[in-house]
This record gives C-alpha cells, sequence and structure tokens, in this order.
C-alpha cells in the first residue's frame, strides 16, 4: 500500500473491489449450505472490506476503532437475490459495501453506510446467518439492490463481519499529518479535528491511522514528523451518534511522544579556525562545532559573523551541526533592543584583567530604577558605545537588550552621560596635549613632572584632539599585571589618562599669576640661551631650559626678597641691566610652587653702560655687523650675543647694543636687542631727485675695501655734477639690493642729525639689460656683476607673471646672498619686448628633393625596419595599420 493512501492499514489486493460471483456460478457450492450454517466459509483477506471516513464536528470520542482488515464468516451458496437485482440499477452483481446497524426490529432493520451518507433498508431474510446473534451496532457487509416495487436502494445479502483481534502492544510510528490549528490553537470551525499516524508492517507495507486530540497523551502538541507510539483501537460505539464518519474503523489512542522532529536550527558563524569553526545557535544559548566538509557553498566566502541554518546530529556522544548553508544577513536577530534609553549607575565594572576564575560574558552590572522597581542588569565589553573606561558610580545612559533565547536581560549601548564626574566625585587633573601619534598621546600635566600617556579611544568626545588643545583627563594607574600584557612599551606605562574632555580655549593655566605688582632692582642680568654656554651657538637652536636666570631684589611688607626673572618674561626689547629699577609681577609654577618674575618692565636705568642704536647691516652664518647711528662705520656682533630668535633679524632692523672691546681691543656689540623701527636718515630729506654713478660699494659688497661706507657721484649737469656723497644701508630703497660699482642710481640728499653730514637717501638704481636666455624655471641677463659677465634670475622673479624671451630689455635689482656671496637678480620687470626670431626658409634644393620623391619611386630612399616598437605592457605601439593618405582627402 503506498504512503499517504487513505486505505485502512490492511494490505489490500485488487480484488478486493472485484464483483461478486453470479448466482448460476454458485450452484455447486449450494449443497453445501446446511454445513455453511454451522460452519461458515472464511473469506480471503484479499476479499476483505474496510472503512476509513473522518468523523463529523459533533461526533464524540470512539475508543477501540480498528484500523486492521476485518474476516467475514458466510456461504455464498445460501445467499439468493430473492427477486432483487445484484446493483442498484438493476444490471448485474453488485460490489459489496461495509455497515453499521442501526435499527432492528423482527423482520426487517436499517443499515448505515460506513463509506458513503446512505442509509438502508434491509430484509432479515437477507441476513446470512442466526439472526439472534444479530445485534445493533454490529459490522456487517452487504450487496446493494434495488426493490422493484419501490425503485429504492436496499440492502441485500448481509453478512456478520468477524473483527480480528487488535493487538495489545505499543506500535511504533510517525506523525505524517498534524491536527490543523488556527493561531488560537483550536480546531477549525465545523470541523473536527484529525490527524493521522503511520507505521509499518513486516518492514514493507504502510499503514496509516486518524487520531484526535483527545488521543494525544498529556495534550502535548505533535509536529508531522514526529517518532510517536500508541495503541490501536476499534469504534464499538452506536453509530447514531457518528452520523458523517465510519464506524469500525481502526483509529490510534493513547498515543506518546517519543521523539521530536529535528528542525533546521539557525545561528550565526561566531568562530573559524583551521579547518572547522563554532556557530552560535539562534535557539538556545549555546555553541555547537561544524567541520568545513558540512558545508554546503563557497567555503572562501564564509566568515565570522555569516548567518546560516544548519541541522543537529550526534556524533561520539556529542551534538555537531550538519547540512551548514548560508542565510541572508540580517535573518537571525538574537536579542531585542528597547527604543526607550533608561538612565542608571555603574554599579560594578569591567575587570581590565579577567581572573582565572572569571567565567562570566557580562562581569559588570547598571543599577537603574525601571517600571518603579530597582534592577541591576548586567553588561559586556561590546555593550558600550565607545572605549572610554568606566568606572564605579559613573552616570549613564542605556537600551535593555532582551535575548530572544532564554530572556535575559542586558544593558547595552551604555553612553556616558556629561554629569557623571558629580556623581563619581574623582579627582580630575588639567593639561595640554603636547604630542599625538598614531593612535595615542601625550600630555603635559599641571600638576606632574612627567608626561602622560593616553590612548585616543579615551576621548570622549567625538571631535578629534589637536596639539596645544587644553584637556581635563583622570588618571588611573596600570596594574603590574596589565603592563606585563601591554603590546608596547608606551602602553606598559605606570599611569594611564583616561576620560578625557576638551575644555576651552585658557582654562588650563600651568602658573598662577599675582595682581599685586612689586618694584625692584636688578642684582643679576639674566644671560640669553646659550650665551654664556657656547658662543658658538646661534640661541635660536638653544632650548629654552639653557637660558641663565637673572635675579631681582625687592622689599614686601620691609622683609628683603630675591625672585628670579627670565629674558622671555621682560616687556618691550630692552634688556634690564645690573641696578635698573623695575616693576614686575610674580608668577608661581603650579606644580613646583616655584616663584619668578614676570611682566617685568624698565622704570629708569643706572646709567653705568651706555646702550646704543644702530642697523644691521649684514648677516653672515654665525655673525653679522651693525652699522652705526652716524652711518660712517660698522660694528661686529655675535649671534650669542642676539637677545631673541636671529632668524627675525632682516637688513635694515633697527637695534640696539652695548659695546665691549674683546681679545686685541677689538670692539664689539654685545646684548643685540631688536628694537622698533628708527628713522635713520633724519627728516631733513630734500626734494630733487639726483642722477649718479655709484663709485665705490658698501664694504658688504666688497670686503676688500677699507671704508664702510659707499659713495655715490653726480652724473647729471648742474651745479652739483662731479661731486660725491656717501651712503650706508639705510640708504638704499630696498635695504636688499646690492650696489656695484659702475651702476647708474637715482636719489635723493639727506642731513645727518649727528653729524650734518650730507648722505645719499632713497637710492633706486637704473638697471636696464637684455635677457640672454630663458630655460625652465630660470634664465640669465645681460649684466656684469663682479667678474661674472651674467646675471643668474628665476622666473618667480618676473613681475607680472609674464615670460621672457630672449633679446627682451627688463629692469631689475641685484641682492647678494649673505652666506654664499653670490649676487642674482630680482623685481625683473620687462620695459620692451626683443625681436621676434623669424623661421629660416627651407633651401630650395631640399624643397625641390620632397617634391620629386614619390610613393612608386624606386630610387626613394627606403625606410628599414631595425626594431618593431613595443609598448610598456610588452605590446605593438599601434593598432591601426598605417596606410598613405590621398592629399586633400579627410578620412
Amino acid at each position: 500500500m503506498e504512503r499517504g493512501s487513505s486505505e485502512p492499514p490492511t494490505a489490500r489486493s485488487a480484488s478486493a473491489h472485484a464483483p461478486a460471483t453470479p448466482a448460476t456460478s454458485s450452484a455447486p457450492s449450494a449443497a453445501s449450505a446446511p454445513a455453511a450454517s454451522t460452519a461458515p466459509m472464511h473469506i480471503p483477506r484479499s476479499a476483505s472490506m474496510s472503512c476509513h471516513t473522518p468523523r463529523s464536528a459533533g461526533a464524540k470520542k470512539r475508543r477501540g476503532a480498528s484500523a486492521l482488515p476485518r474476516s467475514m464468516s458466510f456461504d455464498p451458496s445460501l445467499l439468493h437475490n430473492n427477486g432483487h437485482t445484484a446493483f442498484a440499477n438493476g444490471t448485474g452483481v453488485g460490489i459489496r459495501e461495509t455497515g453499521v446497524v442501526e435499527k432492528l426490529l423482527t423482520s426487517y432493520g436499517f443499515i448505515q453506510c460506513s463509506e458513503r451518507q446512505a442509509r438502508l433498508f434491509f430484509h432479515c431474510s437477507q441476513y446470512n446467518g442466526n439472526l439472534q446473534d444479530l445485534k445493533i451496532g454490529d459490522d456487517v457487509e452487504f450487496e446493494v439492490s434495488l426493490d422493484k416495487r419501490t425503485g429504492k436502494p436496499i440492502a441485500v445479502k448481509l453478512v456478520k463481519i468477524k473483527p480480528e483481534v487488535l493487538p495489545e502492544e505499543r506500535i511504533s510510528g510517525q506523525v505524517v499529518s498534524a491536527i490543523p490549528t488556527h493561531l488560537d490553537g483550536k480546531s477549525a470551525p465545523g470541523q473536527v479535528p484529525t490527524g493521522s499516524v503511520c507505521y509499518e508492517r513486516n518492514g514493507v507495507s504502510v499503514f496509516y491511522l486518524t487520531y484526535t486530540p483527545d488521543d494525544v497523551e498529556r495534550n502535548m502538541h505533535l509536529d508531522t514528523g514526529d517518532r510517536v507510539s500508541f495503541y490501536m483501537e476499534t469504534n464499538k460505539h452506536p453509530p447514531a451518534l457518528y452520523s458523517d464518519c465510519s464506524t469500525g474503523a481502526v483509529s490510534a489512542r493513547n498515543i506518546v511522544l517519543v521523539k521530536k522532529k529535528q528542525m533546521r536550527c539557525q545561528g550565526v558563524v561566531c568562530a573559524t579556525k583551521e579547518a572547522f569553526g563554532f556557530i552560535e545557535r539562534g535557539d538556545v544559548v549555546k555553541e555547537i562545532f561544524f567541520h568545513y566538509s558540512e558545508f554546503k557553498g563557497d567555503l572562501e566566502a564564509l566568515q565570522a559573523g555569516d548567518d546560516v541554518e544548519f541541522s543537529i546530529k550526534e556524533r561520539n556522544g556529542k551534538e555537531v551541526a550538519t547540512d551548514v548553508r548560508l542565510l541572508p544577513q540580517g535573518t537571525v536577530i538574537f536579542e531585542d533592543i528597547s527604543i526607550e534609553h533608561f538612565e542608571g549607575t555603574v554599579a560594578k565594572v569591567i575587570p581590565k584583567v579577567p581572573s582565572k576564575n572569571q567565567n562570566d560574558p557580562l562581569p559588570g552590572r547598571i543599577g537603574a530604577r525601571i517600571n518603579f522597581s530597582e534592577k541591576e542588569l548586567p553588561f559586556g565589553e561590546k555593550d558600550t558605545k565607545s572605549k572610554v573606561t568606566l568606572l564605579d558610580g559613573d552616570h549613564v545612559r542605556f537600551n535593555i537588550s532582551v535575548d530572544r533565547r532564554d530572556k535575559l536581560e542586558r544593558a547595552t549601548n551604555i553612553e556616558i552621560l556629561p554629569d557623571t564626574f558629580q556623581f563619581t566625585k574623582e579627582s580630575r587633573e588639567m593639561g595640554v596635549i603636547a604630542a599625538m601619534r598614531d593612535g595615542f598621546g601625550f600630555i603635559k600635566c599641571v600638576d606632574r613632572d612627567a608626561r602622560m600617556f593616553f590612548h585616543f579611544s579615551e576621548v570622549l568626545e567625538e571631535s578629534p584632539l589637536h596639539i596645544s588643545d587644553e584637556v581635563e583627563f583622570t588618571v588611573v594607574p596600570v596594574s603590574r599585571l596589565e603592563r606585563s600584557l601591554a603590546k608596547d612599551m608606551l602602553s606598559a606605562q605606570r599611569n594611564h589618562a583616561v576620560r578625557i574632555k576638551k575644555l576651552p580655549k585658557g582654562t588650563v593655566s600651568f602658573h598662577v599669576q599675582s595682581e599685586q605688582r612689586f618694584i625692584g632692582q636688578v642684582d643679576r642680568e639674566a644671560t640669553p640661551a646659550s650665551a654664556a654656554a657656547n658662543k658658538n651657538v646661534s640661541p635660536s637652536k638653544a632650548k629654552e631650559k639653557d637660558a641663565e636666570e637673572g635675579v631681582i631684589a625687592y622689599e614686601d611688607c620691609g622683609v628683603k626678597l630675591t625672585v628670579p626673572y627670565y629674558i622671555k618674561d621682560l616687556e618691550g626689547a630692552a634688556l634690564p641691566q645690573l641696578g635698573d629699577k623695575v616693576e614686575f609681577s610674580i608668577s608661581e609654577v603650579k606644580r613646583t610652587g616655584l616663584q619668578s618674575a614676570v611682566s617685568i618692565k624698565i622704570l629708569n636705568r643706572t646709567g653705568n653702560s651706555k646702550r646704543l642704536l644702530g642697523f644691521v647691516a649684514t648677516l653672515k652664518d654665525n655673525f653679522g655687523f651693525i652699522e652705526t647711528a652716524n652711518h660712517d662705520q660698522e660694528i661686529f656682533f655675535h649671534y650669542s650675543e642676539m637677545c631673541g630668535d636671529v632668524d627675525n633679524l632682516e637688513l635694515g632692523d633697527t637695534v640696539e647694543y652695548t659695546l665691549s672691546k674683546g681679545k686685541g681691543n677689538k670692539v664689539s656689540a654685545e646684548k643685540v636687542t631688536k628694537v622698533a623701527p628708527v628713522n635713520g636718515i633724519g627728516e631733513d630729506v630734500g626734494t630733487t631727485v639726483l642722477l649718479g654713478k655709484v663709485t665705490r660699494p658698501l664694504r658688504s659688497v666688497d670686503p676688500s675695501q677699507t671704508e664702510y661706507q659707499g659713495l655715490i657721484e653726480v652724473t647729471e649737469e648742474g651745479a652739483s655734477k662731479g661731486q660725491s656723497y656717501p651712503f650706508g644701508i639705510v640708504s638704499m630703497a630696498s635695504k636688499a639690493d646690492c650696489l656695484q660699482k659702475g651702476e647708474l642710481v637715482k636719489f635723493q640728499l639727506c642731513t645727518v642729525v649727528h653729524t650734518s653730514q650730507k648722505m645719499a637717501c632713497h637710492i633706486v638704481p637704473q638697471r636696464r639689460a637684455l635677457v640672454e636666455s630663458v630655460k625652465d624655471q630660470f634664465g640669465f641677463i645681460t649684466y656684469e656683476v663682479g667678474e661674472s659677465k651674467k646675471l643668474f634670475f628665476h622666473v618667480k622673479e618676473v613681475q607680472d607673471g609674464l615670460e621672457l624671451q630672449t633679446g627682451d630689455e627688463v629692469e631689475f635689482s641685484v641682492i647678494l646672498n649673505q652666506r654664499t656671496g653670490k649676487c642674482s637678480a630680482c623685481n625683473v620687470r620687462r620695459v620692451s619686448e626683443g625681436p621676434k626670431p623669424v623661421a629660416t626658409p627651407r633651401p630650395e634644393r631640399l624643397v625641390n628633393r620632397l617634391k620629386s620623391i614619390t610613393l612608386d619611386d624606386a630610387s626613394a630612399p627606403r625606410l628599414v625596419i631595425v626594431r618593431q616598437p613595443r609598448g610598456p605592457d610588452n605590446s605593438k605601439g599601434f593598432s591601426i595599420e598605417r596606410k598613405a593618405r590621398q592629399p586633400g582627402v579627410i578620412d
């Protein structure tokens, strides 16, 4: 019998529905009729009939209904038609049916058909057997015929069915059709909730039985595929109660679940190894092993975090995942996260280094009041929005996550609230970002000598930090175990800065400055950085800590005190000297409590040493020269005597200095200080512009001469023609301009205040020359400077961005590189364009030769290919075949 058939669980042959033997063919057996009444003949199982009809909605449960084939005992020779035809239409022998005796009177009765909705009349004379043994509810087999008088169908040739004895042992089977239910678990309206189970007999035939919810022990819900065990029972209840279902049928009862059907499980790959991996299951809080051979798909694409489905099998006493297949991302959901935010307090933080006995994956705890009750929710490392260190007592905001598998609640999306520092009462320190690297940095602390290490992950704000940003932070010690586990030496420092918060500019101060002003006297002069330690080192390369402090003596409330000071704390460029009276404030370092004088202002000088004014005339590698206020000589000074950054000095700057004598009574300037610009040429400047020629340059241009000043001779016609006037660095309109001997200039005259001597001023050179050549980014001008016959210039020095050509006439200035001693042109301005180059015509002999050459000329020069061209990819360089082009034809 095929699986899924609605027939009772009995193997039936095709002969079960074959027509009965006609009455004429039963004559040979008529002689045995008397014996048949006492010993009825046994009909083979293949000829038996049984029914299986669904129960009505209002039917009660029937115990003992059998699904096994039923045997019948009767003598066919005793059956007679009694004037009735075998078929309902009276055409021949009818098919035998089964039913249940519903009503039985003295000479007739009624049968409820088992296989269809029909109620048939029968006469007691049609019953083959002892009428006294026939009772209401007995199963009978009969044929249907038509009453010739009324034309209605009636039952004839009745035979009582003798049921087989059903086995009493439990039978193992499987649910093939579960009882259909609605979402509320109730049966569909108007229908009896029924299901079916199947079992095998002798390992060959499969039989099917029905069952109702009442047949299941403990009202357990069964699913299709579940393994069950049950008893079989034949229905013996009066058929009046089951007007629309079969009677005498076999059903399953006392059904017990043996094993649930193994469903497909879902999960997420949580780890992958060389040949195997692990899946976090979506139905229970558990991980399960799987081998890569069980993965159905592209193994190269499998990675941690992928959603998968799988089956579970037991191997070597352990559950393993089999038939692993990928699912779309987002299919597996472990938890539901609340939309509402909650606030709470951290009751227990996650330890930085877990202990050996730490097995809790959610070691942290947050206390919160939720729905008017106090709760303590766990959390893990991945539940914080950032990696900022949490501390006990932190005020935090979070969502609640509920695990679908075990309904465990935990806090997630945890973030620190801005007011948390009011709850924790932790000690906060301030500082300035001093250095930053890849992922970490250092803070210069207000209250500590050492710089404090920090990770970028400890910054509370999302905006990035920059050097010099002012911050607030908490210092936490790093345990010895944490230092041993640190990945680098920087992370292994004893203390770290955590929970870093950016502060507004001006919040952090390393010093406390007094509001009171004090008056004192310089007791010891301060020395510029590196001046005393190394006379050959430029102060621009020295460190602030190399500067030697000075001392100021003062009185406070009648007590004589001293306080150190540094040149960097002076107001103005003038340096205080020994005995000078000064006004100052006192600054105290918060970290160390050391005091020093700041905002120092000189009130008056003692007059012991005279400070002189001058102008920077020359700057070399580590020394320079100062032009005196009379503009008639220059004074040497070393960069070590410069108070301030020597890189800020430029030619013509006004400086203040003191004269001193060194070895060999050579005069030099010391304590050189840059001051505000002073008009060095005086106010008496003539309005007449004169033309002249340089007869002697400055000594910075020609170091071989003994005089510092240069001379200009007037060349234009007039009363002053032939007169010579001196000039210095301040006389130049452009202090960087390098006047050469013999150059023509325009100038004015002024009077030196101290000497009343006439001096040239506002000197502007009159240089014109032709561009000799222009290269890519530079060129040369035909102009003699010293021993060179041409002057270098860079294209960046060309005004208005013009592109110069050979032969252009230009005006320019000449500057001298003080360090290399070489001159170059600057401020190059084109005065007029040179002649345009004319293309030289091709010689007539070559033109005639080109006209005479044709492609078919055998005497024409031939091109011999020595090597084929190849591109960078080693392929031929040309993809299009070259061909001869006809004049006047455009392809």
